[in-house]
C-alpha cells in the first residue's frame, strides 16, 4: 500500500518577546488535525527555508518592536528582502499569507509586517489569504481568532489548486514552472475588527465543555459576567452578586464554553542537588552587559507629587566601551521580587530546593512543533536563579496558560471559571479581570488556591523576563564617564485579584536600591549598590547631524530625558565651535504643577540663558483655573499639544520649509496621539489642504526620518 503523502505549507515567524512564535507554532501544531503538514522556521533560520525555491504556500506571523523596526530575528530578513537589487519577479512563483501582531498605541502600528508585505508584493509575490493585522491595544484575539479560522480553508483551497494545475502540467508532459497564470484566483479582502464574515468552526476551539446541570449558550456568543438585577421565585427584583476576577455570573456562568486546545507538553524537568551552581546575570544577554555602580540618586519630584520622579546616575569609568550619544538607550536587568519568587517556590512546593540545579530537556515524542529548550535559561543555575532572572512571573497570562492551568486546578468552581476566562464566550471577563489590569501570574495563583501547576509548565508558557530600556538623559561631552537616565515609580492600583497595589517591577526595585540614600544623603556612596545594564545605541533618534538644521524637541514629564541630553550635547558643541552656524531650538514641556513636577526647571531656564534652547514652552495641566470646564485659553495652554497650536506657524514653518526636525517622547496612549493628531491639524491649515492631503505630508516626514518618537504604552 503506497504511503500517503500529506500536503505540505510553511509557517514563518519573527518575534521579539514570543507572541509571534507562540502563534506560529500553534498553527504548526494544528496543521495535523487538518492533514496537513507545516515546516516551521524562524526567520532568522536561513539554512532551514529557501524562499527562492519555496513552491508551496508560505504563512508569515511578524511582531513589530520598538518605533516600528522588525523584531531582532527578523531584521536580517527584512534587510535581504528590502535590496533594490531584487528583480520584480524574484518571488513571482510565491504564495503567501501574513498576520501581523502590533499595537495602536504606537505610531508605527504593525510596520514590519507592512513592510514584508509590501515588499513580497514588489517582488511578485501573491497572496493566497488576506492579511490579518492584530492590535494588543484592543485585545490581539479580535483579529487572531477570525483569522485563523478562515486560514485553513484557504491553505486548503490553495493547495488543491496547486495540486490540479501539476496534474494538468504533468498530463500535458510540460517540465516548465508553474506560470503565473495558474496562480489560484483569490479574492482578497482586508480583514479586520469590524469583519462580519461568519467563518466555519475552528478544530481549535471544537472542545465544547457543556456543564450538565446549567442552560447551554450558542458558541458565538460572548457573554459578560456585568451585575445584573434578577427576579426571585415570588417575583421581588434581586441584585446579583457582583462579578469578579474567581466568580461569574450569568449569562457567562450558564453557558456551554469553546476553550483553546491544551498547549502539549515538551519538557522535562529534573532538580539535582549541587555544590555550586552558574549564577552571573551577565550570561542573561547576547549583548555586552556590564555591572556598573549608581553613583548618584536625586528625587526631580517634590512634595506630594502624583508621581515620583527619580534620576539616576552611573559610573561607566570602568567600562570604555559603553560610549553612548544622545537618544540612545539601555537596557536595565531587573530581578522577579524576592517576595513572589519565594510565593512562587511555595506554591510549587519547592521552596527546600531552591537551591538544586535545573536540569531542562526536551520530551519524547512532544507533539509540539520547533519544540526547543528555552534559549533564555542559560545552563547550569539553580532553581532560585530561575525564577528571579529567566522567568517573567509578572507577565499577563495569555489565554492558553489559562487552559493548562485548568488540568492543574482540584477545586471544580475554580477550574469552571479559568474555563470561561479563557474562552470565547468569556472574552469580555479575561479583558476586564486579567488583561486589562495587567494581572500578574502570581497574582492569578494567589486568586486560584487549589491550582497547583508544575515548575515544567511555568518553564514552557512563562516568557523570558525581558531587560527594561531607558533613555540617556545626559550627554558624555557634559558628563564624561558617566550616563544619567529619569523614571517614574510605576504604580498599578488594586483590583480584583490583586487586593493591593503594587510598583512596577523595574521602577520598584530601582526605588528600593536607592531610597537609604534619597532619605540619608550623607550615606548615598556607601548605600548605593551596581546594576546590569546594555547599551541599545539608536540610530535615527538622534539630533540632527547638519547642526544649522532647527530642531522641535516634544517632551511632557519624563519625555524629557532624551532631550536634556540634546542640549547638553549643543550647548558643549557650541562652547567648542562658537563661530559655527547652529539651528533653531524648541522644547514643548508640560507636566502637573510647576511647583511639584516641573523635572529640570533649573537647568531648562540656564540652557534658554545661554542661548543653547531658543524657545521653551511650558504647560500646567492641574494648574488652578477659574473655570475648569472652559477649555484652556490662548493664556493658560493645558497640554502640550494646545502650545503646539499656538505656534502653528512656526513649528509648520520649520517642518516643511527650513528642512527640520520634530522629536516627540513620551506616552503612545494619549499624548502621542494628541500631538499627532495636531500636527495634521495644523499641516492642514498652514497648506490648506484637506485631512488625507495632510497625513500623507505628516507620513512622508517619518519617511525622511525627520518626525522621530520615543514613546511608550
Amino acid at each position: 500500500m503506497p504511503l500517503e503523502v500529506k500536503p505540505r505549507f510553511v509557517v514563518l515567524y519573527g518575534s521579539q518577546k514570543g507572541q509571534a512564535q507562540s502563534i506560529a507554532e500553534g498553527i504548526a501544531e494544528e496543521a495535523e488535525e487538518h492533514g496537513l503538514v507545516a515546516d516551521l522556521c524562524c526567520l532568522n533560520q536561513n539554512d532551514k527555508y529557501n524562499l527562492e525555491k519555496e513552491r508551496a504556500p508560505v504563512v508569515f506571523v511578524v511582531s513589530t518592536t520598538g518605533d516600528g523596526e522588525p523584531p531582532d530575528n527578523a531584521l536580517q530578513f527584512v534587510k535581504r528582502i528590502k535590496k533594490r537589487t531584487l528583480s520584480p519577479d524574484h518571488y513571482k512563483h510565491l504564495l503567501y499569507a501574513l498576520l501581523a501582531l502590533g499595537d495602536t498605541n504606537y505610531a508605527n502600528f504593525c510596520n514590519c509586517g507592512k513592510t514584508i508585505e509590501r515588499r513580497l508584493r514588489e517582488l511578485g509575490a501573491k497572496q493566497f489569504y488576506p492579511t490579518g493585522y492584530a492590535d494588543d491595544g484592543v485585545g490581539l484575539e479580535l483579529v487572531i481568532d477570525p483569522w485563523l479560522k478562515g486560514l485553513w480553508n484557504s491553505i486548503k483551497d490553495t493547495l488543491s489548486k496547486m495540486a490540479s494545475d501539476r496534474t494538468v502540467q504533468l498530463k500535458e508532459d510540460s517540465a516548465k514552472e508553474i506560470p503565473e497564470s495558474s496562480l489560484p484566483d483569490v479574492q482578497l479582502n482586508l480583514l479586520s475588527i469590524a469583519d462580519k464574515q461568519i467563518c466555519e468552526p475552528d478544530s481549535k476551539y471544537s472542545s465544547s465543555l457543556a456543564i450538565s446541570d446549567v442552560r447551554p449558550a450558542s458558541a458565538s456568543t460572548v457573554s459578560s459576567s456585568a451585575p445584573k438585577t434578577q427576579a426571585c421565585s415570588e417575583g421581588v427584583p434581586q441584585v446579583s452578586l457582583a462579578a469578579s476576577l474567581t466568580s461569574s455570573l450569568p449569562p457567562l456562568s450558564e453557558s456551554s464554553l469553546n476553550v483553546p486546545s491544551l498547549p502539549p507538553p515538551y519538557l522535562d524537568v529534573a532538580l539535582q542537588e549541587a555544590d555550586a551552581v552558574e549564577q552571573a546575570v551577565e550570561r542573561l544577554s547576547k549583548e555586552t552587559c556590564n555591572e556598573v555602580p549608581i553613583s548618584k540618586a536625586v528625587q526631580l519630584s517634590k512634595g506630594d507629587s502624583v508621581k515620583t520622579a527619580l534620576l539616576l546616575e552611573l559610573d561607566i569609568s570602568a567600562f570604555p566601551s559603553m560610549t553612548y550619544h544622545p537618544g540612545d538607550s539601555f537596557d536595565v536587568f531587573c530581578p522577579n521580587v524576592a517576595e513572589e519568587v519565594d510565593h512562587l517556590l511555595h506554591r510549587l512546593g519547592l521552596q527546600d530546593q531552591k537551591n538544586h540545579r535545573v536540569q531542562i530537556s526536551l520530551k519524547h515524542n512532544t507533539k509540539k512543533r520547533g519544540a526547543q529548550v528555552p534559549p533564555h535559561i542559560p545552563e547550569n543555575v539553580s532553581l532560585l536563579f530561575l525564577l528571579t532572572w529567566c522567568l517573567e512571573i509578572r507577565s499577563v497570562p495569555k489565554k492558553a496558560f489559562l487552559r493548562a492551568l485548568v488540568e492543574h486546578t482540584s477545586d471544580s468552581a475554580q477550574k469552571r471559571r479559568l474555563q470561561e476566562l479563557c474562552s470565547k464566550q468569556g472574552a469580555a471577563d479575561y479583558n476586564l479581570y486579567v488583561r486589562d489590569p495587567s494581572l500578574s501570574v502570581s497574582e492569578l495563583l494567589t486568586a486560584f488556591p487549589s491550582c497547583s501547576p508544575s515548575l515544567s509548565l511555568l518553564i514552557e508558557l512563562l516568557p523570558k523576563l525581558q531587560p527594561r530600556p531607558y533613555s540617556a538623559a545626559s550627554s558624555h561631552l557634559r558628563h564624561p564617564e558617566k550616563l544619567r537616565f529619569v523614571f517614574n515609580v510605576v504604580e498599578f492600583p488594586a483590583c480584583s485579584g490583586r487586593p493591593t497595589g503594587r510598583r512596577g517591577l523595574c521602577t520598584g526595585w530601582l526605588f528600593d536600591l536607592v531610597n537609604p540614600g534619597l532619605v540619608f544623603p550623607e550615606k548615598a556612596e556607601l548605600a548605593l549598590p551596581k546594576i546590569h545594564v546594555s547599551l541599545r545605541p539608536s540610530c535615527s533618534f538622534r539630533p540632527p547631524s547638519d547642526p544649522s538644521l532647527p530642531f522641535i524637541m516634544i517632551g511632557p514629564g519624563t519625555g524629557v530625558a532624551p532631550f536634556i541630553g540634546f542640549l547638553q550635547q549643543r550647548e558643549e558643541e557650541k562652547k567648542e565651535n562658537p563661530e559655527a552656524k547652529f539651528g533653531e531650538t524648541w522644547l514643548f514641556f508640560g507636566c502637573r504643577y510647576r511647583n511639584k513636577d516641573y523635572l529640570f526647571r533649573e537647568e531648562l531656564e540656564n540652557f534658554v540663558s545661554s542661548g543653547t534652547l531658543n524657545h521653551l514652552k511650558v504647560c500646567f495641566s492641574r494648574e488652578d483655573r477659574k473655570d475648569e470646564e472652559e477649555p484652556p485659553s490662548a493664556a493658560q495652554p493645558r497640554y502640550v499639544q494646545h502650545n503646539l497650536l499656538l505656534c502653528c506657524r512656526q513649528v509648520t514653518d520649520i517642518l516643511l520649509r527650513q528642512d527640520g526636525y520634530i522629536y516627540v517622547c513620551g506616552d503612545a496612549k494619549n499624548m502621542a496621539k494628541d500631538v499627532n493628531e495636531t500636527l495634521v491639524e495644523m499641516i492642514k491649515t498652514e497648506l490648506q489642504v484637506d485631512q488625507l492631503e495632510a497625513m500623507k505630508t505628516l507620513a512622508g516626514l517619518r519617511e525622511q526620518k525627520r518626525y522621530l518618537q520615543d514613546i511608550w504604552a
